[in-house]
């Protein structure tokens, strides 16, 4: 009996394959508009920061952080290392930095996809580029992505480092396994709790190799520019004052919630003990979880317990929020199905939706403290409540190994 498809089952094929092309075409302008009306237009602010102090380091030869974008109190905030990274925007015009970013944005967020989306969309039978196409243009509408975008951040590259290490490196038990979890470190201290997380789950190995790659960056940093790194380290990673009130709303971490409830006295005692119990909460649930999982968790801890998480910092929640849509698609019955996929839906329209900033001059009273910290509850929600497919690592083998040779799940 032949293998190709009859008539009547190739004009079914043509039919859907139409129907999947009117249903992207449809929600790519559905997005567009919600873009051209809802964004706001940040004209690569934090990029702006990144392109002045590295050509004033280089080019002026001044102190890395004294620079001050001109009309703002804000300057470089990352460790030295970060504009050793970041060199190459000295030797070229600020127009192509702004196509660079975008591009390495765009580079890392189709990688993101294969890891994530992909094997979703093969074990549910859908079509890859359908899939993937629907899940960029839903990427798009959120905010903290949208944000990253727009300010010029490097979220989403450190995510991909991570992300690769994880999904890639640990999973394929390749020796370089570290590496990227490392090099994130370096660059912005918040990915240092990957690291923490291979020492929780026991990967010796890669917590060595991330360790040893973080320090050794950080150690060349201080080679390149002694006097840059002894500023960062003893003074700038200090001085609050230079990344903005920890009460503002856009900082969606347990720090900004503790600091809008007395901004001008927040309680470091109630974080530390919030820290703690989150971190507790994290690690028990991490050491049954799959890498994909690990990534998910890990990216949420690390948005609630980071001093500072702008709005845009909170694209390391897209791994959960995939995962969780995962979990909804593939439950067993329909009552949960329609429980998991309409929690995510809820979860995903609030964070497209700009709602904390209702609260942007004031937050008082029970509803003003619930609703400037609603992206706070969702952080919570998922790292509370997130369906795990594994019991143990070495259950959570699925579909996404035979593609990249994995031991754990890419994404289930």
């Amino acid at each position: 009996m032949s293998g190709e498809p009859t008539d009547w089952e190739q004009r079914v094929i043509e039919r859907a394959a139409r129907r999947e092309v009117v249903i992207v075409a449809g929600l790519a302008v559905a997005v567009g508009a919600f873009v051209a009306v809802f964004a706001v237009r940040h004209g690569f602010f934090d990029l702006k920061v990144y392109y002045g102090a590295v050509n004033y380091w280089i080019h002026d030869h001044g102190m890395l952080y004294d620079f001050l974008k001109p009309n703002s109190k804000y300057g470089f905030t990352y460790p030295p290392f970060a504009a050793i990274a970041m060199v190459p925007m000295a030797v070229v015009p600020w127009v192509l930095a702004i196509l660079v970013s975008i591009g390495l944005s765009l580079g890392a967020t189709y990688a993101l996809l294969r890891w994530l989306v992909l094997p979703i969309a093969r074990r549910e039978g859908w079509t890859p580029w359908f899939a993937g196409a629907v899940a960029f243009l839903l990427m798009v509408a959120f905010e903290p992505y949208r944000e990253t975008i727009t300010f010029g951040q490097v979220n989403l590259l450190l995510l991909f480092l991570v992300a690769l290490d994880l999904l890639v490196g640990v999973a394929g038990g390749r020796r370089w396994a570290g590496v990227g979890i490392g090099l994130a470190t370096a660059i912005k201290l918040t990915p240092g709790v990957f690291i923490v997380y291979l020492l929780v789950t026991r990967r010796w190995r890669a917590a060595f190799v991330a360790s040893l790659t973080a320090g050794l960056a950080t150690l060349a940093a201080a080679a390149v520019d002694p006097g840059a790194s002894r500023e960062f380290w003893t003074s700038a990673l200090w001085d609050t004052d230079r990344v903005g009130s920890l009460a503002f709303v856009s900082n969606q971490s347990l720090q900004g919630m503790v600091a809008r409830l007395s901004p001008e006295h927040p309680s470091s005692l109630a974080w530390g003990l919030l820290v703690v119990a989150v971190l507790g909460l994290w690690a028990w649930r991490v050491r049954s979880a799959s890498l994909a999982e690990g990534l998910a968790l890990t990216g949420v801890v690390g948005c609630l317990i980071s001093p500072v998480t702008w709005v845009h910092h909170l694209v390391w929640l897209l791994p959960a929020l995939i995962l969780w849509f995962a979990a909804g698609v593939r439950a067993p019955s329909s009552h949960r199905r329609r429980v998991l996929l309409g929690v995510a839906v809820v979860f995903y329209a609030v964070l497209c939706s700009r709602l904390v900033w209702a609260w942007e001059h004031g937050f008082g009273g029970v509803g003003g403290f619930l609703g400037s910290n609603a992206y706070v509850w969702i952080s919570l929600a998922l790292l509370i409540f997130l369906p795990l497919r594994s019991s143990s690592p070495s259950s959570a083998e699925g579909a996404g190994v035979a593609e990249l040779r994995e031991r754990d799940a890419v994404a289930a």
